[in-house]
């Protein structure tokens, strides 16, 4: 199984959300990294089929999505960054009702339902009503809801919005489990989730392809460009506002600095190996948050 992305382009009006970008997505997961406004979630609906392409195409498996039609549609399990909730209904009625919408058969329906609440640690609260959960619970309940049916391929955006470290942790590991056979595309504030399971790491920036491979490869970009070093606190609050710095810790009256620079930013450095909020913030330090015509 592959989806691939074919000069796709994206425009809201004389807005572009996303331009000219190619991809190849195989099984495994992909994680999608960039600021707000970088095209991450119009990029997502577009692979959701929620939106259509301004140019180019999507295809699975060398087949146009926008001709499969349903047949595509049954094949996707899809968790927005917004997820909507009925507070009223318990967390097993809303996955019957989202099974019901899936088309899903009824008794395999109930069957899925009861087998994901225990999956997503949500066992004990099957007969409580949503309005009653936490952040982090709704949060469990999207992500079960993105399973049912066992989809083929899985879009998550920001699924780990609301969740503790704990939490986090046990959701990466079941879904690089689940991502075995399957195709998972994950976007995530969170580096550490897309570092921890991304066998693929996608990088946009304004709409645009920036890099892609596996994490190990794309770090390659900021190779040498990473910096560790302890200097006086003055000294180190100046460099910290010269450069983008990944960590600042005080030491007395010295601080530890951890920085990323094209060049050694000050004597003592010392080079360290990049990760990828290295690189994150070599090519994003300067970024806003502006809207790319939707979200995110």
């Amino acid at each position: 199984m592959e989806i691939t992305f074919d000069r796709v382009t994206k425009r809201f009006g004389t807005k572009t959300a996303v331009e000219d970008f190619s991809a190849r997505l195989p099984a495994g997961v992909h994680g999608l990294l960039g600021p707000n406004g970088a095209g991450k979630t119009t990029l997502m609906r577009l692979m959701a089929g929620i939106l259509a392409t301004s140019g180019g195409q999507i295809l699975l498996d060398g087949q146009p999505v926008g001709s499969m039609g349903q047949s595509y549609r049954a094949q996707l399990g899809y968790l927005p960054q917004q997820f909507g909730y009925y507070p009223t209904f318990t967390a097993l009625d809303f996955l019957l009702y989202m099974a019901a919408v899936k088309g899903l058969p009824k008794p395999y329906a109930r069957a899925e339902a009861e087998e994901l609440l225990e999956k997503v640690r949500l066992g004990g609260e099957t007969n409580r009503k949503i309005k009653t959960f936490s952040g982090g619970m709704k949060q469990r309940l999207g992500i079960a809801q993105a399973m049912q049916g066992k989809p083929a391929i899985m879009i998550l955006d920001e699924p780990t919005a609301g969740l503790d470290p704990k939490e986090r942790i046990f959701f990466r590991n079941m879904l690089a489990d689940y991502a075995r056979d399957k195709l998972v595309l994950l976007s995530t504030h969170i580096v550490a989730d897309i570092e921890s399971i991304a066998g693929n790491v996608i990088v946009i920036k304004k709409g645009k392809l920036l890099l892609t491979g596996a994490p190990d490869d794309i770090l390659q970009a900021v190779q040498g460009k990473v910096w560790e070093c302890s200097l006086p606190l003055r000294e180190a609050e100046d460099l910290s506002a010269r450069y983008p710095v990944t960590s600042f810790r005080h030491q007395g009256n010295e601080a530890f600095v951890r920085l990323v620079a094209d060049y050694s930013p000050c004597d003592g450095a010392t080079q360290a190996p990049p990760g990828l909020e290295d690189l994150y913030l070599y090519y994003f330090a300067d970024e806003g948050v502006e809207s790319d015509g939707i979200t995110a």
